[in-house]
């Protein structure tokens, strides 16, 4: 159960409001002390410098729902639908006639971050590499990783976490992977504007994933040292990368102010 919207909650954006069935014991110290710099901050104070907790109407701290969402090894347990469906499918469409219709499937669960390594391992797990040879073998994946983790970033960073019964879906066919993720876009962006344009709606939550240092995976195929990038490089690298991948560029899409897809593409046969 989230804060009652009195006017002190209103004002804080949805990742800040305090989780009244959560307390603060519910936080692992694993996960909240890697945001520890001084490692001689205690652990409420730490907390709430971070906004990782909150106090509620009554004065007592809470973890918040960004502390929920990167402080607990089950988010869940307090926000049901905070995680990534993943579904790699035979062939170009949902079709139940073919067995089996399903290659992999997961839910991905954890902390956002922990998300966002696993999301990224399903997609190389389950994409085709091609092999051609032009002056030699090249091996052509079926996306690219890079853009594919700015993919999963951004929708796990900016979804809107306020909407019960909608979560992440994460969806591989031969000829493209679709990420749906739940929210409208802010009032200053549209689709058309993705590409330029900075916005967040989890401060706290693109805050603490600028602390989260990328992986060291060998298939992790990234510039970049922390999760998210303050830069709002996200969105160009996912389209410029993508295209010179595939030769076409990614689309995204609207579905009734509460969802945005994405679709990106993969390289012709």
């Amino acid at each position: 159960m989230i804060a009652k919207k009195g006017v002190a909650s209103q004002m804080r954006s949805f990742n800040g409001q305090p989780v009244l069935d959560a307390e603060l014991e519910d936080l692992s110290p694993h996960l909240y002390n890697r945001f520890n710099i001084s490692c001689t901050e205690n652990s409420t104070s730490l907390l709430s410098k971070l906004c990782m907790a909150e106090k509620d109407e009554e004065g007592e701290l809470r973890p918040t729902v960004a502390g929920v969402l990167m402080g607990t090894q089950n988010p869940r347990n307090w926000l049901p639908n905070a995680f990534i469906q993943a579904v790699a499918y035979r062939g170009t469409e949902i079709r139940t006639d073919l067995f089996p219709y399903q290659l992999d499937a997961a839910d991905i669960e954890g902390p956002l971050d922990r998300q966002i390594e696993d999301a990224c391992h399903f997609v190389v797990k389950n994409m085709r590499v091609a092999a051609f040879k032009y002056m030699g073998r090249e091996d052509r994946p079926q996306f690219d990783i890079a853009a594919v983790f700015e993919a999963i970033v951004n929708a796990v960073a900016h979804r809107d976490y306020s909407i019960y019964g909608s979560k992440i879906r994460l969806r591989m066919f031969e000829n493209r992977l679709e990420l749906y993720s739940p929210g409208s876009l802010p009032k200053t962006m549209t689709i058309e504007s993705i590409a330029y344009l900075q916005s967040t709606r989890n401060n706290i939550i693109t805050s603490l994933l600028a602390k989260c240092p990328v992986p060291d995976r060998p298939w992790m195929t990234t510039d970049r040292r922390t999760m998210m990038d303050r830069r709002g490089e996200g969105v160009p690298v996912i389209l410029a990368n993508s295209e010179r991948l595939s030769g076409r560029l990614p689309e995204y899409r609207l579905f009734d102010d509460a969802q945005v897809m994405l679709t990106i593409y993969a390289p012709e046969d």
